[in-house]
């Protein structure tokens, strides 16, 4: 049906979100209302050493034609345009604005003789982490990306120009223009010094700097093409808790559960620790520049693998742990909790949790057997997210994602922290909107609206016949 050319466009900010699997283009309306959802998929290409990743290329014409079918669509009227990406990559331009080498994986090894070559010249790879706010994590530090660059394409090395991060390489895409960002910079790189608030002195010893454009504001503009305002973008776990630090001034955990579930404190202000460090903590930074200590669990990984033990055992549907509601009758009477302080007895937390042992045999049903799952992996939950509640006061924990939609592990985290005010939160296409709101004031007239966050308060007296 042709569109009635009398209809005014609907005034929109898309988000381009890219993930690692999915590649998102989302537009926003002014009440931040989803308007167009759509999802793309690009077969993986292969680095020259044969390690798959992404395809630069397809991801680079995808984001121009869409865009461009965007500018002329008559229903939208697109004013703004920003961007969601993870950070833990480079795209490495020449003076001609062109890429010169893949968009390496994070997942992709890391010479064990680079790497402990750089820790061993520059203090140890205790002090980095401690420094930079970032476990040794090998190419998902992406700064270690840049330097094995320096040290194995040293032909190549000196003609890139620039190193953005992928957010701000897809605002580069439209724009044009080369900016850094800081929650980019924060998220486990190992180039930024948390406590003097710049880049670590490696980065400039090792030639890195000339390679990193000016750091700027998470609101910037790069350019005004075609009467849309364009962001320089940010990275998606900051960009995420962005709807939670405008709704909520009082200090607050936000648990993101999904595959990883990561403890997200923005009010603890105490700087890691070595334990800390070695218990996979680490510190991203916000939209505002402001250290996020985080810590992090494998639970939904580990969710989805026993489950299909039980499935099989039970000779059940793969899903069918969703048709189980909360029965405190088959939960443990107790649970004892690992403190962070017994550094014996909490080596093993972050590991898979103590269900992977049980015997499924001792289980009268698929019902019992679950509930003590959700009961194993809330022993690690209420482990991890204690490694940043420790010594700051709280008093919400707000959960989305997977998790938050699970009585079981509602009750039981609400069961753990009788003291706080536990809620499932959801808030549609988080790392989108969060993105969409940093340019609020660039784009949209009308204020902020009060109900993006969708809050549903558990406790131990109620919620268990869900």
């Amino acid at each position: 049906m042709q569109q009635d050319s009398n209809i005014a466009a609907t005034p929109v900010i898309a988000i381009f979100d890219i993930g690692k699997t999915n590649k998102k283009l989302l537009l926003f309306n002014r009440q931040y209302q989803i308007v167009l959802e759509e999802s793309s998929q690009f077969p993986e290409i292969s680095d020259e050493d044969g390690y798959p990743c992404d395809d630069l290329k397809a991801l680079t014409d995808w984001v121009l034609n869409r865009f461009a079918q965007l500018q002329s669509d008559k229903q939208f009227d697109v004013q703004a345009v920003n961007f969601s990406a993870y950070g833990a990559s480079f795209v490495y331009l020449n003076k001609a604005h062109q890429p010169v080498l893949p968009l390496y994986n994070y997942l992709k090894p890391l010479n064990e003789d680079l790497l402990n070559g750089f820790q061993e010249k520059y203090g140890g790879a205790a002090a980095l982490a401690l420094q930079t706010a970032s476990p040794n994590l090998g190419n998902l530090n992406s700064g270690m990306q840049l330097y094995r660059i320096s040290r194995e394409k040293q032909a190549l090395f000196p003609i890139i120009e620039h190193a953005l991060h992928l957010p701000q390489y897809l605002s580069f895409i439209l724009g044009g223009g080369c900016y850094s960002d800081i929650t980019s910079i924060g998220c486990h790189t190992q180039l930024w010094d948390f406590e003097h608030k710049a880049y670590h002195p490696w980065v400039a010893a090792e030639g890195i700097d000339r390679l990193l454009a000016p750091i700027a504001p998470y609101d910037t503009i790069s350019a005004n093409k075609d009467g849309a305002v364009i962001g320089i973008g940010l990275h998606d776990s900051s960009a995420a808790l962005i709807p939670y630090l405008v709704a909520f001034t009082e200090p607050f955990v936000l648990l993101s559960t999904g595959t990883w579930c990561i403890s997200l404190h923005p009010f603890n202000n105490q700087p890691l620790t070595s334990a800390e460090l070695e218990q996979d903590c680490l510190c991203y930074l916000s939209f505002q520049g402001n250290p996020v200590k985080a810590s992090r669990l494998f639970a939904g990984n580990e969710h989805e693998q026993q489950i299909k033990k039980l499935a099989a055992h039970f000779n059940t549907d793969l899903d069918y742990y969703k048709t189980v509601y909360c029965n405190p009758k088959l939960l443990p009477e107790t649970i004892a909790y690992v403190e962070p302080t017994d550094a014996e007895a909490s080596s093993a937390m972050l590991h898979q949790s103590a269900f992977g042992k049980r015997d499924l045999n001792g289980f009268e049903s698929y019902e019992a057997a679950y509930h003590q799952l959700i009961a194993d992996i809330i022993t690690q939950q209420v482990f991890s997210t204690n490694l940043v509640l420790k010594g700051s006061e709280v008093t919400r924990i707000f959960v989305d994602g997977g998790f938050s939609k699970n009585p079981i592990y509602m009750y039981l985290l609400a069961r753990a922290y009788p003291d706080l005010e536990v809620y499932a939160a959801s808030v549609p296409q988080a790392s989108s909107i969060g993105a969409a709101m940093a340019l609020h004031h660039h784009w949209n007239p009308q204020p902020l609206p009060a109900d993006m966050i969708d809050l549903r308060l558990y406790s131990i007296h109620q919620g268990l016949s869900l």
